[in-house]
């Protein structure tokens, strides 16, 4: 057997056991629809089977007694078809629709669960087209596809077994002919899953990219490349063309193949039957039965071609989910069993290096330790690897060398669910839903009272914009939050921190899209926020971490300099150079220590010693 066939038939074997598990939890849904198949179908050759006593015993014979009986038992058929499939499109299509609304969620479940890195790899318009498209065509393994297939094939052997009590020789040819257009078949929806696995990926591709025009339309207006974008579309629809071309051709060819075969069988039945006829081997009542159970046995066959299609189209969606299903989630790793209750929040990284692909490591043994309810600040050039040990701190990705430690604790060693929930982050590209204020506050802790979310809203400032708002915190932010501004998006996102009332805290830019007067407003909430949490913030501003406990300084993924803000000052390094930069580009940032501040030159900072007007109580 040659190889591709033979790999054909592995990845057919493979997948299987993923159509039976499918399958058995409804076994007894798919074999009552069995059963209504059958009655459909053998009730569907009563009326070209009583042709035969029709023409050879009610006409030839002038036998009119039976013409009644034999018309009641047609009309009884008949009624009987179709009761049955009614029952069998209604049951089965319900059947299929709970298939696709299952899988679904089973597979957004699973996605969900999958680390960051696998989000960073992937396009998540792709993502969602893999969840919603891959998944639909599947309804034809459960829905009528399977079955009516089933129903086709029972209804050709029950056919050739009246057939060949007519004439065993014209069966016998007509066989042949079909078993010579099954061959036919079996090569072309050979050459046709692959095609179909490639447009599931085609269309993921362009629905990605659709979906990322959408999303970024004003950095695509402000730079006038409505165009652009239209023409990457159109490239990507005219691959899905291609693709679907491709098998309208396979598709066409064997509509060909159908006619010829109908063409060659009907011109060998009217031949050897019309002979067999005249030499009185066969009745003419027989000969008419024949022709007609003649539909029944090719119909089916032709049928394969649709229905076929469609199973294809759906074992090839199969493979991709099988596929998204097969990857391992973050909790898949056995390591991870610590389960942590409370924790005092010491982040300790003892030679940590990361890279994201091998061979570009992004931090070399970075060590430092963060003591519980102190401020770490980091600070340094883009592309540093600030951001990195922040996702690493959160437990976004793992260090390919060296430990991090959570009192003590090897953190990759540490379930995921039970060490972020001791974890808060406010990021400097704030992600909120399409939902209200009071939801997006609410997702970090969904069973939080009224009066918590309200508390946490007064402390990060929400309140003072939306109680103006004309439906209040039940306004709709709108997709990713654009009906508010950047500083009120920030500050619904610093509300959401703050309902966690978390351990560890990461400050990413947080008041980086504040104006003066919102930053000046915020700082103590930040302040009530970060008291006694162990808090780590990326900061560019240096004037906002001069009270920080601990600065570090990164560059090239490496901590080149250590300490507080005064002594880095007076070490005249890496961050003096960084801080006095800022000093001659700003006019309202502090003076060095020891020298007295000018009228006018106050900055507000972060206070974090300021004592709180109340401290919020531990949710």
């Amino acid at each position: 057997m040659p190889e591709t066939e033979r790999s054909k038939l592995q990845r057919l074997a493979a997948i299987l056991p993923d159509v039976w598990a499918l399958i058995w939890p409804r076994r007894w849904l798919l074999a009552l629809g069995f059963l209504l198949i059958l009655i459909n179908r053998t009730s569907g050759l009563v009326l070209p089977t009583s042709t035969k006593f029709l023409v050879d015993d009610v006409i030839s014979r002038q036998r009119v007694d039976l013409l009644l009986p034999l018309v009641l038992l047609v009309g009884a058929a008949t009624l009987l078809q179709a009761g049955s499939s009614f029952a069998l499109t209604h049951l089965l299509s319900k059947a299929a629709q709970k298939l696709i609304a299952d899988l679904r969620q089973q597979v957004m479940r699973h996605v969900i669960q999958l680390p960051v890195a696998y989000f960073d790899a992937n396009k998540s318009g792709a993502l969602v087209s893999r969840v919603m498209s891959d998944v639909e065509g599947i309804r034809n393994l459960i829905g009528t596809g399977l079955v009516e297939l089933a129903g086709g094939i029972l209804s050709a052997l029950l056919a050739v077994i009246i057939m060949l009590r007519i004439s065993p020789l014209m069966t016998g040819l007509t066989a042949l002919f079909i078993l010579l257009f099954m061959v036919v078949l079996y090569f072309a929806f050979g050459k046709l899953r692959p095609i179909f696995r490639e447009r599931s990926r085609i269309q993921a591709e362009v629905s990605g990219r659709l979906a990322e025009t959408l999303g970024g339309v004003r950095v695509v207006k402000g730079y006038r490349q409505e165009e652009s974008e239209a023409a990457v579309f159109s490239r990507g629809v005219r691959r899905l063309l291609d693709n679907v071309l491709k098998t309208l051709t396979a598709m066409s060819v064997l509509g060909l193949s159908g006619s010829l075969l109908i063409g060659i069988v009907g011109a060998t039945v009217m031949w050897v039957g019309a002979q067999q006829v005249l030499s009185g081997h066969m009745t003419l009542g027989g000969l008419f039965t024949y022709t007609v159970l003649m539909g029944f046995l090719v119909a089916p066959v032709i049928q394969v071609v649709s229905i076929g299609t469609q199973l294809t189209e759906a074992l090839a969606g199969l493979e991709r989910t099988k596929e998204l299903l097969s990857e391992p989630t973050e909790e898949a790793d056995p390591a991870r069993s610590v389960t942590l209750k409370e924790i005092e929040g010491e982040i300790v990284f003892d030679n940590v290096s990361f890279s994201y692909d091998s061979g570009n490591e992004v931090l070399r043994e970075v060590s430092f330790t963060a003591s519980p309810g102190t401020v770490t600040a980091l600070v340094g050039p883009s592309g540093a690897g600030k951001s990195t040990i922040i996702g690493l701190v959160a437990t976004f990705y793992r260090p390919t060398a060296g430990r991090i430690l959570i009192d003590g604790v090897d953190l990759s060693t540490v379930t995921f669910d039970s060490y972020r929930r001791h974890l808060g982050v406010v990021l400097q590209e704030t992600f909120l839903f399409d939902g209200t204020i009071r939801e997006n506050v609410a997702f970090s802790r969904p069973d939080a009272s009224e009066a918590e979310i309200l508390r946490a809203c007064r402390l990060a400032r929400v309140d003072e914009f939306a109680e103006k708002l004309p439906q209040g915190y039940d306004t709709v932010v709108g997709e990713r939050g654009v009906k508010l501004s950047g500083g009120q998006r920030q500050r619904v996102a610093i509300a959401r921190a703050i309902l966690a009332d978390p351990r560890i805290l990461i400050l990413d830019e947080a008041t980086s899209s504040l104006d003066s007067e919102s930053e000046a407003l915020i700082q103590e909430a930040l302040g009530h926020l970060m008291k006694g949490r162990t808090t780590f913030v990326i900061a560019h501003r240096l004037s906002t971490i001069r009270r920080a406990d601990q600065i570090l300084v990164v560059e090239k993924g490496e901590i080149v300099e250590r300490g507080t803000h005064e002594s880095l000052y007076r070490k005249r390094g890496r961050y003096f150079e960084m801080y006095t930069k800022q000093h001659g580009l700003e006019t309202n940032l502090f003076v060095a220590p020891g020298e007295e501040e000018r009228p006018g030159d106050e900055q507000p900072a972060l206070e974090l010693e300021q004592p709180a007007p109340f401290r919020m109580p531990r949710l």
